[in-house]
């Protein structure tokens, strides 16, 4: 009797029952998609599963008890109740199992009184959404996930945490996971939610959406690097970084002047530390949504621009996406349709100015500020942009009053800064523009092919906030962001002149040196006396943070760590084309090079700078020795913070004490 709930649709294994459809489609090498709703149809919108993939000829079986998907190394199993088991076919591991709990089968050893259903579609009362919740089995307790972007938190395996997923202000929402069991996972929902990933079950949410959406992945061998390299096949690789990416940036809050500015400049060519890049923060315009310079304290950008350029250092310039009322083009984006609109209260997404965002996924409102942008910036000379999202916690988060659209989907508000970083990074390849940074303060999974550097945003100056740098550092390369940087320092706070915080700003400096991007920015303190009374002049700027404002004995050692970082220019190179061609990210977890030591599993507070360089960054005020682990599998040797080499070679497998004065951070290379 053949059974009428399954059936195939290409490649695809589809499942009907009551008004519910869900479909498992073979999406790239060892992938699988499943997606169901309750709507008459599937969305065929990719999300950000973007990249093209091969044709497949899975093998489906479907019988009287249930039906199977086979694709590669993986197998999918759907029961006559709608339960999906996912494992590795090479293996039999099971690597993904729906959490299920009726009795509607009494003979499962699940059966269960509490009517939890693994996909719970509820509908929202006055919108054409439901509120969804996916249910999973936590197969092993001990099971370590890494990813999901940046949370400010030390915890580098995630397994215990919960997560929102939203776009804040410091917060990235990457929900791409990567487990010990040799699995990658994606949520492939832009709406906001929540991950909870219990020793119990694991719980995803979405807020408001229309379908479930998920894609999980096996690489041969089931090694986290491969499943990296997976996830970025399906959803696009960073493209190479620019040379002036790879040394110094310089910024504070925020340079006043175009006078100020070029004495900066100046400045730092004179004592030999000459930054790559330089910037120019917010409110260098003169109302929000005029994309240009404020010609009052901006009289000339052109030929700052060429003095710059002569000197060999790259402007940077802050694009806000909020339009004031009273800017001059706030009538003409409205009238266009080009603003975020909102379902109830004032049309105001940022107070106390009266601004709103730009709708970044409305194609027509991304190319008008490109537009406006190559006109006062880019057509200067100007490469790097600076895309803060401005406090995207009153844009992206609030669901149920600022609405984004894209295609037939709604409430996308994770989408938003991966659509702004597209506009600006199609109209520079649009220009003619081959290689394309764009700084940005929140991203979503599939951001990194428009060439998204996340920086961690506005974090506290404090040496908690540094330790969880590390870690949001590193699963943001674990979700597929390989470009990231932090505020060297730390951005809220810190006095220059706190002997208490130079020790800290050291530190901090010396672990940049060993970031994908090295940049110092802050807001200092104390802030700095108002210049002038109009446009954004208001906004007040914090005390110089430039190296040698932090005195002498901090100078000399922040000289000699920029040193370092350019004699590693030609490596930190290299590290940049195996991203953009392979999809590894630049600061790597211990296990990411060593997955056969089981200790490299455990360490949180260490990592790879790509393959070859060892590092173990200065947590605590007045440490000066640290304990490190060595994987095992290679040879070691210290370097100075020269670069030299420092003593006797170390076998790799052991547990060592190194002593770190003031002016070094331990570090050692791979032999």
């Amino acid at each position: 009797m053949a059974n009428t709930m399954f059936s195939q649709k290409g490649s695809s294994l589809v499942y009907t029952f009551d008004s519910e459809t869900l479909t498992i489609t073979p999406w790239g090498p060892s992938g699988l998609r499943v997606r169901a709703t309750h709507e008459s149809s599937l969305s065929d919108t990719p999300n950000a599963l973007t990249e093209p993939i091969p044709p497949a000829s899975p093998t489906i079986t479907i019988t009287s008890t249930g039906a199977t998907i086979h694709h590669d190394n993986l197998v999918a199993e759907i029961t006559s109740l709608g339960k999906v088991t996912v494992k590795n076919s090479s293996t039999s591991t099971v690597l993904l199992e729906e959490f299920h709990r009726t009795r509607q089968d009494v003979s499962s050893p699940a059966a269960s009184a509490l009517r939890l259903h693994a996909r719970e579609f509820i509908p929202r009362p006055g919108c054409d959404a439901y509120r969804l919740t996916a249910r999973f089995e936590s197969l092993d307790p001990d099971e370590k996930l890494y990813g999901m972007g940046q949370y400010q938190q030390p915890q580098l395996n995630l397994k215990g945490s919960d997560l929102e997923l939203a776009q804040r202000n410091s917060q990235a929402s990457v929900p791409f996971v990567v487990s010990s069991r040799g699995y990658g996972f994606l949520w492939n929902q832009p709406a906001v939610g929540r991950v909870v990933f219990g020793k119990n079950r694991t719980t995803w949410e979405a807020y408001s959406t229309r379908a479930l959406d998920y894609w999980v992945a096996v690489a041969a061998g089931g090694g986290v690097r491969e499943v990296v390299r997976a996830y970025g096949a399906m959803t696009g690789r960073a493209p190479l970084m620019p040379s002036y990416g790879l040394g110094f940036w310089q910024c504070k809050l925020r340079y006043q002047t175009q006078d100020e500015l070029l004495a900066v400049a100046r400045e730092h060519v004179a004592r030999g530390v000459k930054p790559d890049v330089l910037v120019v923060d917010y409110f260098h315009w003169p109302l929000e949504g005029e994309w240009k310079f404020d010609k009052t304290f901006w009289p000339d950008p052109q030929a700052m621009i060429d003095e710059l350029r002569s000197l060999g250092i790259e402007l940077m310039v802050s694009v806000w996406p909020t339009v004031d009322q009273r800017s001059e083009n706030y009538r003409r984006m409205l009238a266009g349709g080009m603003l975020v609109r909102q379902d109830r209260g004032l049309r105001i997404s940022m107070g106390p100015r009266m601004c709103i965002h730009f709708d970044a996924t409305n194609p027509a409102a991304r190319s008008f500020v490109w537009d406006a942008a190559k006109r006062n910036y880019y057509d200067m000379g100007i490469r790097v942009f600076w895309l803060d999202e401005a406090e995207p916690e009153y844009t992206a988060y609030d669901f149920d009053v600022y609405r984004y659209h894209l295609g037939p989907d709604l409430m996308v508000g994770n989408i938003y800064p991966l659509e702004y970083a597209r506009g600006f990074y199609e109209g520079m390849k649009a220009a003619g523009q081959g290689r394309v940074v764009n700084l940005v303060r929140c991203a979503w999974a599939g951001s990194q092919k428009y060439g998204v550097l996340l920086w961690s945003g506005d974090i506290a100056s404090s040496w908690a906030s540094f330790r969880n740098q590390l870690s949001a550092g590193l699963n943001v390369g674990m979700a597929g962001i390989p470009w990231w940087t932090t505020d060297i320092g730390g951005f809220h706070g810190g006095d220059p002149k706190d002997p208490a915080f130079r020790e800290l700003f050291v530190r901090w400096f010396q672990w940049g040196a060993f970031c994908p991007v090295m940049r110092n920015h802050g807001d200092r303190l104390p802030q700095q006396p108002r210049l002038g009374n109009s446009g954004g002049s208001h906004c007040l700027s914090g005390a110089p943070n430039e190296i040698w404002s932090y005195g002498d004995e901090v100078y000399e050692i922040c000289k000699i760590y920029l040193a370092l970082r350019g004699k590693m220019k030609e490596y930190v190179e290299s590290l940049m084309i195996e991203a953009h061609e392979q999809g590894d990210p630049v600061m790597r977890t211990l296990f990411y090079e060593f997955p056969d030591d089981p200790t490299a599993w455990e360490v949180e507070d260490q990592y790879l700078f790509g393959h070859r360089y060892l590092v173990a960054p200065i947590f605590r005020p007045g440490q000066r020795e640290r304990s490190l682990w060595l994987p095992k599998g290679a040879a070691w040797r210290q370097i100075s913070a020269s670069g030299e080499v420092v003593g006797d070679m170390w076998e790799g497998g052991q547990r060592i004490t190194v002593d770190c004065p003031l002016g070094y951070m331990p570090v050692f290379e791979r032999l």
